[in-house]
């Protein structure tokens, strides 16, 4: 006979429910996406309950989302939603138990207005209650404590299916200061991306006026990324298409115009937009950010699943690395502090800071250290390559491959290669020399 499930967890890992509550916040955030622009009010009873919310209100997968949040519990909203209308989304925390919490969800309901979602945060690890709110027409059960990342995970399936594939993470790249090879990270980055996963890429390239991402892969394309910030409402599966140009069977990329005869002038919700579109169509895409600070810059760097600065060990460097992660981590406390590339360490003849002082003061390690090689990076550019293309002998070939799969939340998967047996026909050989000895 099957064991029958006692616990709400053990019911919804068996009917596909929400996600596993017990899992690591780093699990949660991989799986949380962006939450459409839809209106959430919530109703607490415990302060805790109405900081996790707060806190999941601040974080960039609600960036587009209205919420606002009272207390008092499923009282307060039955109160409130007799003189108001009720929003996409109504978040109830209650202490009741069973019969009490079942008899006030139905008089909530005479109030709500069709096509508005529920979810419960109850304190009871009650089966029969979670099916009965279920029956009810309840989107979702959680159990107090929650924590920010895991709420995120539930919200955001309940308007992107779990069961869809889930839209493409994005990385964004920045260097520094100026002259760093952020680009040129960037690029072979992505182009590792593409090779060591087998999976489609795009790179857009956001310098309008100087990017080198047509030049870096040996493009010349007509139309690219400005025609779609031009008119981002317009964009679709095909016209995206016919924008992109392919550098290889899986990577594409949304080419800057590199012009000056026309001025730029980007908008953060044009960003939005076209990224929103692209993410849809490939698992990643890889951002190459100008080195300026503007508004829309900082968004599209808040907003970004993975943020890797490029610096080298200077002073100017120093101080303008520290400067933009001091800014992402205050606004970005649920993700990971921004990954920090050391780029060009080892110059000739030029005075360096240490690599363990320049870590120390940022209070991040370096997730690579790239030392200069003139050689195999500027034979790379000339020829429109890739660095591992030219030679996959360099030093930077295996260190862009393990950004890739850091930066993908991937294990290294390559199977090293067992040594080879001796063939048959010299086995008789080696045994009459071992007998001759």
């Amino acid at each position: 006979m099957t064991r029958q499930a006692t616990t709400v967890e053990q019911i919804e890992e068996q009917e596909g429910g929400s996600p596993d509550l017990l899992a690591t916040d780093a699990e949660h955030a991989q799986r949380a996406r962006p939450i459409p622009r839809i209106s959430i009010q919530a109703f607490c009873e415990v302060g805790d309950t109405a900081e996790v919310l707060q806190v999941a209100a601040e974080d960039r997968r609600l960036a587009k989302t209205h919420v606002s949040i009272h207390m008092g519990g499923i009282h307060a909203a039955i109160a409130h939603y007799q003189e108001n209308p009720t929003p996409n989304l109504i978040v109830i925390e209650s202490t009741d138990e069973r019969s009490d919490l079942l008899v006030q969800l139905d008089h909530l309901s005479e109030f709500c207005d069709a096509g508005t979602r529920v979810v419960v945060i109850g304190h009871h690890n009650d089966v029969i209650l979670y099916r009965e709110l279920l029956k009810r027409g309840v989107s979702e059960y959680l159990v107090a404590p929650i924590t920010p990342l895991a709420l995120m995970e539930s919200l955001s399936n309940l308007y992107n299916s779990p069961d869809a594939e889930p839209v493409g993470s994005v990385i964004a790249f920045i260097g520094a200061k100026g002259g760093v090879g952020s680009s040129t990270i960037c690029h072979n980055v992505a182009w590792s991306l593409s090779e060591q996963l087998k999976t489609n890429v795009i790179v857009a390239d956001l310098d309008l006026a100087f990017g080198t991402a047509g030049l870096d892969f040996n493009q010349d394309p007509i139309q690219g990324i400005a025609d779609a910030l031009q008119s981002p409402e317009r964009l679709d599966e095909m016209l995206l298409d016919r924008l992109l140009t392919k550098c290889s069977e899986r990577l594409s990329i949304f080419a800057a115009p590199v012009v000056l005869d026309r001025d730029f002038d980007i908008s953060g919700d044009a960003c939005d937009v076209v990224i929103d579109v692209v993410r849809k169509h490939v698992p990643f895409v890889v951002v190459d950010l100008p080195h300026t600070w503007s508004p829309w810059v900082k968004r599209m760097l808040l907003q970004a699943d993975e943020i890797v600065i490029t610096a080298a060990p200077d002073l100017a460097n120093l101080r303008n690395a520290k400067n933009i992660m001091d800014i992402v981590k205050a606004s970005r406390n649920n993700d990971v502090p921004p990954r920090l590339v050391i780029n060009m360490a080892g110059m000739p003849k030029r005075p360096e800071i240490a690599i363990k002082e320049f870590a120390a003061a940022l209070g991040v390690e370096p997730l690579q250290v790239i030392e200069f090689d003139c050689e195999n990076f500027g034979q790379a550019s000339n020829n429109g390559q890739m660095v591992e293309e030219f030679s996959a002998k360099a030093k930077a070939a295996p260190l862009f491959r393990d950004l890739a799969l850091t930066l993908s939340h991937r294990k290294d998967m390559r199977v090293e290669k067992k040594a080879k047996p001796p063939a048959r026909g010299l086995s008789p050989l080696l045994q009459k020399l071992k007998l001759k000895r």
